[in-house]
């Protein structure tokens, strides 16, 4: 009983306790400054800021973003708890819009410890202010298009552990201030354009466990002491220009797990070395350089490989011992493509690497047995210029199979109908062969899941193949396809990328994407206004006639417009219709019958061409290959004065506008000036007029420009001499006058670029600037002289012609009066009364 009684007084002290806590949480909770943690300092700087950099809110809430409101609570804010103070700022994908100015109110977050402001359209230097927020831990200007050289105030940070630049416009190296920051662990600086050689002071950064310098203009040796940084688990210098031999101390690291130096120019004999403990290397890509020789053997000491590239390994045609690689027993992907060797290898060799996923063998000769089986594991198969005669059977089981590509062999016949049936398979390039038909019913095609068919260069004819709806890049160029081109094209919603080109078609066209060489001579349907994917025009070399297709505008994915070399005709500008290409890289219209004038704002709204824009090209990387080899868009083009084909990634970079050679009239659009990032600029044979536009100054990219052959007068605008890039020029047949610009890149030009312009002087020609106005002004002093002569002349012979006119009429009229007055007198009457006939 007592127990009991106990018992229940330590329930009601307990109970009695809970209460209290209670009470006092909810005291301290509503007593407390959550409802107001955010110091109204960092409130307005951040306020401030949004009006600043103009965010679109496409990964904040930006409804959240109010001055009602606690900013500690708004989307993308961290603050400290205690302090209000705000210490992480997200603002990553949020189409950030400006330029970072040295007195931006972000600098005022003093106490920032992460900071993210990864945006496409963001411009401008980094300023050194960046260097004032001493705490920051984290800084990620990933993608923000800041140009110029870094700033050596990122010296400052130094509590920085990760520094993420890439993708963006930098210029020269890095700054030494760079090797203070010795707390740095991870360090991504691919694709920012810096140069020199390896930035020594990053050996200083023994914390580093990831460094990224892949796609710059890195140049020279590596340091042999590499070995310093102990702690790097990955290093990816990709894409530069290295050179010399790799130390054989990188693959004595302890913590190197990923080695990436492909597409450099490394060359001499790959020394491993002796590697006393097993190798963590578990990615090695060294592909695309200048190795030569056999390739070592010490390669198969790096049993942990997964990923392993040693393509265009140039093994001057000597015996390759393939069998070096089925001690890595681990791999997953292998390129060994282009080696070459004079090797035969069997397939079956492959047979034994039981994991592998992807395996790239491009001009290596095989030899493939009926009765081979490679693991089920694989996913992608490139058998490229291998000597392959028939269709690989071993592939109708590989049931994981998404890649295919068996390009330029000899393989003829039918495509097999269980080919379609494999239900990974996204991608078949099947071109360069001899195919002529496909096995099974006409739909075989369509009922599989492909997205992209290559079969151009073969001798595929009718019927035309149905494709699937899932479709996005197809190409049947060099066949013997004839006929109309199918409009069932036109449902596929999905299609991208179209090339018909050198068939046989014939009739009107419902949708092209690129149809190069084939005769049509009718307009072009509005069926393509449904195609919303469309990215690749090209109609070149055709005979289609047509006024120009304002409706193409009202595709907001199209980024290159090629209808060079036909029979169009009409206005290109219409006041009904208005043309705004956003994404628009490449404009030729070139050699057709265009006519008008063009309106001053017809160029307002190209905006990829106005402002640097991150196009995204619409071939997934996925099925572009690791290497992105295997699937390239190409389309010729006028550069310099030559022609040239631009192939793969060029065509992010690429930004031209041709429209030469038809009958344009009225002066050059001053929104020209607008486009900042074109690098091609042709509207030579036309007949423009007016003056050239100084706003053509503003294309600072511009590396060709031609504007020959027009009717243009004046002078040639002086801000064209500050255009650095601009390598090629033409004003010839204009009638400009006054001297020509002073500038490096225009005295560099052949005078030829100025010729049959009466009024222009100055080098490149021969003709000096004010000595045609002392000739003119001597030849006027020599003119009056030769006039004053003449007047004398002219007098004196009237002299010497007077004298003895007067002594003859004296005597003529002393004998007329004198001797035949009255025959005199009859005449004189005569003259006076023309009406007396006779006398």
């Amino acid at each position: 009983m007592h127990h009991s009684c106990t018992e229940k007084r330590m329930m009601i002290i307990l109970r009695s306790l809970c209460l209290i806590f209670s009470l006092s949480y909810s005291i301290f909770a509503f007593s407390s400054p959550a409802d107001h943690l955010c110091r109204p300092d960092q409130r307005d700087a951040l306020w401030e800021l949004q009006s600043e950099l103009h965010f679109s809110g496409m990964s904040i809430d930006l409804k959240r973003w109010s001055s009602n409101t606690d900013c500690c609570s708004w989307d993308g804010i961290s603050c400290d708890l205690k302090t209000g103070k705000v210490t992480g700022l997200d603002l990553y994908g949020s189409s950030l819009n400006g330029t970072l100015k040295s007195n931006s109110s972000l600098f005022r977050l003093k106490h920032l410890q992460n900071l993210y402001l990864g945006s496409y359209n963001l411009s401008g230097i980094l300023p050194d202010s960046i260097g004032n927020l001493k705490y920051l831990r984290i800084l990620s200007l990933s993608g923000c298009k800041f140009s110029g050289k870094i700033t050596s105030a990122l010296g400052n940070l130094s509590y920085l552990t990760n520094l993420y630049l890439s993708g963006n416009y930098f210029t020269g190296e890095l700054p030494d201030s760079m090797g203070y920051l010795n707390q740095l662990t991870e360090l991504q600086l691919a694709n920012t354009n810096l140069s020199g050689n390896f930035p020594l002071m990053l050996l200083n950064l023994t914390k580093l466990t990831q460094i990224n310098l892949e796609s710059n203009q890195f140049k020279g040796m590596l340091p042999s002491n590499m070995s310093i940084l102990s702690k790097l688990d990955s290093f990816d210098i990709s894409g530069n220009k290295f050179s010399g031999c790799i130390p054989s101390s990188l693959f004595m690291m302890p913590s190197l797990t990923k080695l990436r130096m492909r597409s450099n120019n490394f060359s001499g004999p790959l020394e491993i070395g002796n590697i006393s403990s097993p190798s963590k290397i578990t990615n090695l890509y060294l592909g695309g350089n200048n190795f030569n020789g056999p390739i070592p053997k010490s390669i198969s000491t790096l049993v942990g490989l997964k990923l392993l590239d040693l393509s265009f390994w140039n093994t001057r045609r000597g015996k390759v011992d393939f069998s070096i690689f089925l001690h890595l027993k681990s791999l997953t992907f292998l390129d060994l493509s282009y080696m070459n060797t004079r090797s035969m290898v069997d397939l079956s060799l492959f047979s034994r690497l039981m994991l592998i996923r992807d395996l790239i063998l491009t001009g290596i000769s095989l030899k493939i047995s009926p009765t081979l089986r490679l693991p089920s594991s694989i996913e992608l198969l490139v058998l490229s210029s291998c000597n392959i005669v028939e269709f690989p059977k071993f592939i109708q089981n590989k049931t994981n199979l998404y890649f295919l590509d068996i390009s330029a062999n000899q393989i003829e016949g039918q495509v097999p109908e269980w080919l379609w049936r494999l239900p990974a398979l996204r991608y078949a390039n099947l071109s360069h062969n001899l195919f002529s038909g496909f096995e099974g019913s006409a739909d075989v095609i369509q009922r599989s899941s492909t997205q992209m068919l290559d079969i151009s260069s073969n001798a595929f004819q009718e019927p035309f193949p149905l494709l699937p709806t899932s479709m996005m890049h197809f190409t049947c160029s060099n066949n013997r396809f004839s006929g109309e081109i199918p409009r069932s094209l036109c449902d596929l919603v999905y299609l991208s990328t179209l090339v018909l080109s050198s068939n046989n078609f014939s009739g009107s066209v419902p949708v092209v994407l690129r149809i190069s060489t084939i005769l049509f001579r009718s307009c072009i349907f509005r069926s393509l206004i449904n195609c919303t994917l469309l990215e690749f025009l090209n109609m070149e070399d055709n005979k289609i006639n047509d006024t120009f297709p304002f409706w193409l505008s009202m595709l907001p994915n199209l980024q290159i417009l090629v209808l060079r070399s036909n029979e169009f005709h009409g206005p290109i500008s219409s006041l009904r219709d208005s043309l705004s290409f956003p994404k628009l890289r490449i404009f030729d219209i070139s050699e057709n019958y265009f006519t008008g004038v063009l309106p001053s704002d017809y160029f307002v709204g190209w905006s990829a061409m106005s402002s640097v824009i991150d196009i995204v090209d619409g071939l997934p990387s996925r099925f572009a290959g690791r290497n992105s080899q295997y699937y390239q868009k190409t389309v010729g083009m006028m550069n310099k004065g030559f022609k040239m084909e631009l192939v793969g990634i060029v065509f992010t970079m690429y930004k031209t506008i041709d429209v030469s050679g038809n009958r344009l009239q009225g002066d050059v659009p001053e929104s020209i000036g607008f486009l900042k990032e074109l690098i091609v600029l042709n509207m030579s044979n036309n007949a423009l007029t007016g003056s050239i536009p100084p706003s053509l100054g503003n294309l600072t990219n511009l590396q060709s420009l031609d504007l020959s052959q027009n009717c243009f007068s004046g002078v040639i605008p002086p801000e064209l001499g500050k255009l650095t890039f601009l390598a090629r020029m033409n004003f010839s047949y204009n009638r400009l006058e006054g001297p020509i610009p002073q500038g490096t890149q225009i005295q560099s030009q052949n005078s030829s670029s100025f010729t049959e312009n009466p009024g222009l002087c100055g080098p490149p020609l021969q003709e000096t600037c004010g000595r045609r106005e002392e000739e003119e002004a001597t030849k006027q002093e020599k003119d009056e002289e030769k006039e004053e002569k003449d007047q004398v002349l002219n007098w004196i012979a009237a002299a010497i012609g007077y004298v003895p006119g007067f002594m003859c009429g004296l005597t003529v009229g002393l004998v007329l009066t004198s001797y035949k007055r009255d025959w005199f007198m009859k005449i004189f009457h005569s003259l006076l009364n023309p009406s007396i006939t006779s006398y």
